[in-house]
């Protein structure tokens, strides 16, 4: 037993992010745990306090654990990425001599002086029919850009190089990864589209690398699909909410039946308002042919929007719909990516919104349970269980949800198949966080399995060898979070709309930016006091 309090108190002496929660003593007892009170820098290392407090221990045990070195994170990162991140973000957040913030609500410092030109040439590099900007074309444009911005950002050019990457993420601790194949395509919709041009150079070399992905991909791993890199044919389908060409539907088809049979998970990408009814369409007509109930899980994925005001009445939605013709919903949940390309009305107003949308979505759907932002649709007050993936840099808003996940374990309680993801390149302290967490979770749950018994669903059990639905010997009642990274791949010339888009969200995110400059900086400085034992 004095082993167990003494683990169980290592565990208390780290980050509050993965302990039991009759360990901590709440700020307020009538706060929920995705509506705390707290007002500061969400991505700051001491956020987590604000929302729960250790209780200091009088034993023996958690004394000696207390004095005990922490481990940083970010610790597991090889020292070229801590470099090249550190690099990255000091040119996104670098301040200018502007003192006034821009009007885009999402930011939350001053524009940088050294990624305004950065941008200027990448959207110059992204958009240029000339050979010599052309980084496939021009070898060195592209040794550059593959050892600098690429890098940190995208998984390779070739499937070799994807594949070592990926097995380079999951031996860090990862437990899987979202691939998403680069390719895009100059879109003209209209009635003068030329079909079989359309087909040719646009419909099947996308099916080709999405289905590539696929093979790239193991079981357990996530496929990202951006329909709208099909090209203009289904950018025309997807305006009109109608039927896509055959060419397409079979491809469509194709991508998730080899999904289904290599247990791969797909989810198909948000994309801008326009085309996004459609997407819905597409994306619960797979639902109902892949999503049965007691076959493994969800296979299929939508994305929600949470910056969307209707987005919990989408959710809610597509809840009922999966209820009433019994599959599995499957969540991808962030954000958004489109304030750019959106109308403005759709948004909402503030940031603090957008945040109490995705928070209280999320709540929602882990609990299986209403809250103020998302309620059933027929009134009842219990969910059907979802599939969900969390996707988001915020790491107050992973806190929230992974408390929760362990007040669940602790009581017993059966808990949804869940998984977080945040971008390659971008938020590795909080990736990090969550894959040293699982970690230790799992040593002790390995070390000693008789303490209590506790009810895992989905994927959790199967982390711990078990299979779903059975219950477990674990010596800690608490949840093992998995972590998953995104990585889109291509050739460097594909991937430029996509490093430009990231550019761009790293503009638009000063202030995450620069803690994430702040956190690699810290952790370079710590890795040079080990070197010389300072």
């Amino acid at each position: 037993m004095s082993n167990l309090i003494s683990r169980k108190a290592l565990l208390c002496s780290r980050r509050p992010f993965l302990i039991a929660p009759s360990n901590y003593r709440r700020l307020s007892s009538r706060t929920s745990p995705l509506q705390s009170t707290y007002t500061g820098n969400p991505t700051s290392a001491s956020a987590a306090t604000d929302v729960l407090q250790p209780i200091q221990s009088n034993t023996n045990s958690t004394s000696k654990s207390a004095t005990m070195p922490k481990i940083s994170p970010l610790s597991i990162l090889p020292l070229s990425n801590v470099v090249r991140s550190l690099v990255i973000n000091t040119i996104s957040s670098s301040p200018s001599e502007a003192k006034k913030p821009p009007r885009q609500w999402l930011l939350e410092g001053q524009r940088s002086l050294l990624l305004a030109p950065s941008l200027k040439i990448m959207a110059i590099l992204a958009h240029s029919q000339n050979p010599i900007l052309s980084p496939d074309r021009n070898p060195v444009l592209r040794f550059f850009l593959k050892n600098t911005f690429y890098k940190q950002f995208c998984a390779g050019e070739t499937h070799a190089e994807v594949q070592k990457t990926v097995r380079g993420i999951k031996d860090l601790g990862f437990k899987g990864v979202f691939l998403c194949y680069a390719r895009e395509v100059e879109k003209s919709p209209g009635a003068n589209i030329d079909v079989e041009k359309c087909v040719k150079n646009e419909v099947l070399p996308w099916a080709e690398g999405t289905l590539a992905t696929v093979r790239l991909a193991g079981p357990g791993d996530f496929v990202s699909i951006k329909v709208t890199g099909a090209g203009s044919l289904a950018l025309q389908a997807l305006e009109a909410k109608g039927v896509c060409h055959d060419t397409l539907k079979q491809a469509i088809d194709d991508i998730c039946a080899l999904g289904a049979e290599r247990g791969v998970k797909l989810a198909f990408d948000a994309e801008h308002a326009a085309v996004q009814a459609g997407i819905d369409l597409w994306t619960l007509k797979y639902m109902k042919r892949y999503n049965k109930p007691g076959k493994g899980g969800a296979v299929i994925y939508g994305t929600y929007q949470a910056y969307l005001k209707a987005c919990p009445q989408v959710v809610a939605n597509h809840m009922a719909i999966a209820q009433k013709e019994n599959f599995t919903l499957g969540v991808k949940l962030v954000r958004g990516a489109y304030m750019g390309s959106d109308p403005r009305e759709l948004i909402h107003d503030t940031k603090r919104e957008t945040d109490e949308c995705y928070d209280g979505i999320a709540e929602a759907l882990i609990r299986q349970s209403p809250t103020s932002i998302l309620k059933p649709e027929n009134g009842e007050k219990t969910f059907q269980a979802v599939d969900l993936a969390l996707a988001g840099h915020n790491l107050e808003s992973v806190r929230k949800a992974q408390i929760i996940r362990t007040e669940q374990a602790e009581k017993g309680e059966e808990r949804i198949e869940l998984c977080y993801a945040q971008l390659q390149g971008m938020a590795d302290e909080v990736s990090c966080e969550l894959v040293a967490e699982g970690k230790l979770a799992e040593s002790m749950n390995s070390s000693n399995a008789q303490d209590s018994k506790v009810t895992v669903h989905g994927g959790i059990n199967e982390l711990i060898g078990g299979t779903k639905g059975e219950k477990d010997q674990l010596d800690l009642k608490t949840d093992i979070p998995k972590a998953y990274k995104y990585l889109t791949w291509g050739t460097t010339g594909e991937c430029m709309k996509y490093l430009l888009r990231r550019a761009y969200e790293n503009r638009d995110a000063v202030g995450r930016t620069r803690e994430g400059r702040n956190e690699m900086g810290r952790e370079l400085v710590r890795r040079v006091k080990g070197v010389f034992g300072a």
